[in-house]
C-alpha cells in the first residue's frame, strides 16, 4: 500500500502527481497486464528474443 504524506499547505494535484509517479514505479499496472493473459514460456523466450533483436540493431545504429 503507498502512502503520500501530505504536506501542509500541499496542493492536492501536486500530491496525486507524487502518488502516480510513485505508483508507476512499482510496476503494479504493468504486473496486471501480463497476468491478466497466460503467456506459454517459449511465446515469452520469443518476444525476449526478438526485443533483444531490435534493441541491438538500434545500438548498431547508433554506434555507426
Amino acid at each position: 500500500m503507498l502512502i503520500i504524506p501530505i504536506k501542509e499547505g500541499e496542493n492536492i494535484d501536486r500530491a496525486l502527481k507524487r502518488f502516480k509517479r510513485k505508483f508507476d514505479r512499482t510496476g503494479a499496472m504493468r504486473q496486471l497486464r501480463s497476468r491478466k493473459q497466460f503467456a506459454k514460456p517459449s511465446v515469452r523466450n520469443r518476444d525476449k528474443l526478438i526485443k533483444a533483436q531490435y534493441i541491438q540493431k538500434l545500438r548498431d545504429q547508433e554506434n555507426q
